[in-house]
């Protein structure tokens, strides 16, 4: 890229990191410094912020970058990720958004503990919940690095690792100083960034073609190499029946993952009711409906203007095909209208991966502070230490998810965000629905539930292609593939189910069922929701 290009997408990043850190600054001195203040925003959002908040959290770096690359580089086989995150939402909207904010404070695990011994389940669900949280950070790190490998020209990597290093910290001050409330307006500026960003760069590839979809798709067929087979199942997904059942495996974690991700149900605690709850969906729906069908025009359109080759050229993996066919669109490398639109895309970029970062930080720190060390800590635990140590968790999160940015670098982001909605979908979403609608689900049940859908899949992850054995996994020297999918989510996901099932018959504890009606008239009607 030019030094045009560098310094004005730098100029608008620096201004966006600018106004979300006055936001945090703002925040922090008119904040009370409770519990409920730091994790749910004192629950002060209408439906219509909430739902921008949420559509500003789910629209991630995988969502702009990896998806749209994934798109361009495979065609029809990469549309499975825009389907799979939507339709995920039917799921969010008619099992959990109104029951989870009815039965729930914080967490997951408050839903779950409202009707088991607290500790076992709070350290199961704590622990499932910041390691989802951390594989879906790293994903979010490895878009920043990938773009400012193409905003500063095929940078080194060194200054990708600074840049993995920059977002982990900036991150880490969001949480840490402005808590749910100031996360959640950085969530809301961001949408509106983003859903401008991509109906501006929609309606330009539209008006390239003359508003003819079928152009588009025939000329992006013509270029990407493959013919028609390009826009027909099978080109990433086809073969052997290894690549079916990962195609499957895919689909099943991204419609299943949503709803146990923990910076999705922490956002249904930031509004007054369980009405709003179901309305912020129905709003984040909307938003997010139509940003993943822009994304498929977005794919196509860097297949048809930028060329699959030129992509993979960038970055092999696909996630700078967006800011390259901003480029085009404006006019190519030296013109003025490129420098800028590339620089607004590349800016819009930046502020995605920042804003999702701080509200999956503070999800995961609320685990830690509010689960895990309350857990260990018992009736001693009081709020204000509880805040201390989720502020203190924000900063170890940070860490290892920066560490971990820089190790799985080379991998599509869209790719490693399939890897935590697995897990997600895995560990967290059976003891949830277990626990919300099994009148004899015990404690044993929801540990179980959780380690017995966690454990295969990071074991499964280890032991599959892409850790080592191909030339492409993260080792490529070393050989521990054992497991033929790339996702686990075919495999761990009725593990979860089974194990919570398992857990709940042979346990000796007999199923509390005051405590289950309790639960059920609080989750159908929200008497007695906090």
């Amino acid at each position: 890229m030019t030094g045009n290009h560098q310094t004005l997408a730098l100029l608008l990043f620096s201004v966006f990191v600018a106004i979300t850190l006055g936001i945090t600054t703002w925040v922090s001195r008119h904040r009370h410094g409770s519990a409920e203040e730091f994790y749910a925003g004192g629950r002060l959002f209408s439906p219509m912020e909430n739902g921008f908040a949420i559509a500003g959290d789910y629209m991630s770096a995988a969502s702009f970058l990896g998806i749209s690359g994934l798109i361009a580089l495979f065609g029809y086989d990469g549309l499975l990720y825009s389907v799979g995150f939507l339709v995920a939402w039917l799921v969010v909207l008619f099992l959990v958004a109104e029951l989870v904010r009815n039965c729930g404070r914080f967490t997951l695990a408050d839903v779950v503990a409202s009707r088991m011994s607290e500790r076992p389940v709070r350290i199961a669900a704590g622990t499932s919940s910041v390691t989802v949280s951390v594989l879906y950070l790293v994903a979010q790190m490895v878009g920043a690095g990938s773009l400012v490998a193409l905003l500063l020209g095929g940078a080194s990597e060194a200054a990708q690792a600074w840049t993995v290093i920059g977002v982990g910290a900036l991150m880490v001050v969001y949480v840490s100083f402005g808590g749910m409330r100031a996360t959640t307006w950085i969530q809301i500026v961001k949408a509106v960034l983003l859903m401008g960003g991509a109906v501006a760069l929609t309606v330009l590839v539209l008006v390239r073609f003359h508003g003819d979809f079928n152009q588009l798709l025939g000329t992006a067929a013509e270029r990407s190499g493959h013919g028609k087979s390009f826009l027909a199942p099978g080109l990433k997904y086809s073969g052997d029946w290894t690549a079916r059942l990962d195609f499957i495996s895919l689909g099943l974690a991204l419609v299943l993952g949503t709803a146990g991700l923990p910076h999705i149900l922490s956002r249904f605690y930031t509004v007054p009711t369980a009405r709003a709850a179901r309305r912020s969906v129905v709003w984040a729906i909307g938003l997010i409906g139509g940003f993943y069908l822009m994304t498929i025009v977005l794919g196509f359109g860097a297949a048809a203007i930028v060329g699959p080759d030129a992509v993979r050229g960038s970055n092999a993996a696909g996630n700078t095909a967006v800011p390259l066919l901003a480029l085009d669109l404006g006019g190519g490398v030296a013109s003025t209208g490129g420098t800028v639109l590339f620089a607004i895309v590349a800016a819009i970029a930046f502020a995605t991966i920042l804003a999702v970062v701080a509200g999956i930080t503070l999800a995961s720190s609320a685990s830690v502070a509010h689960d895990l060390y309350a857990s260990l800590r018992g009736r001693r635990a009081k709020p204000h230490s509880e805040v201390a140590v989720a502020r203190t968790a924000a900063v170890g999160i940070g860490v290892v998810a920066i560490a971990l940015g820089l190790l799985v670098r080379d991998l599509n982001v869209a790719f490693l965000v399939g890897l935590a909605f697995a897990v997600a979908a895995s560990a967290n979403l059976p003891v949830l629905l277990y626990s919300l609608f099994w009148r004899n689900f015990t404690t044993r049940g929801a540990v179980w539930s959780v380690y017995g859908g966690l454990v295969p899949a990071l074991a499964l992850v280890v032991l599959s292609p892409v850790v080592s054995g191909s030339p492409a996994s993260l080792f490529p020297g070393v050989d521990l593939q054992y497991f033929p999918l790339e996702n686990p989510g075919l495999v761990s996901i009725p593990l979860g189910f089974l194990a919570g099932w398992l857990g709940t018959v042979t346990s000796a504890e007999p199923p509390d069922e005051a405590k289950h009606a309790e639960t059920e008239v609080r989750a159908l009607t929200g008497a007695g929701a906090v």
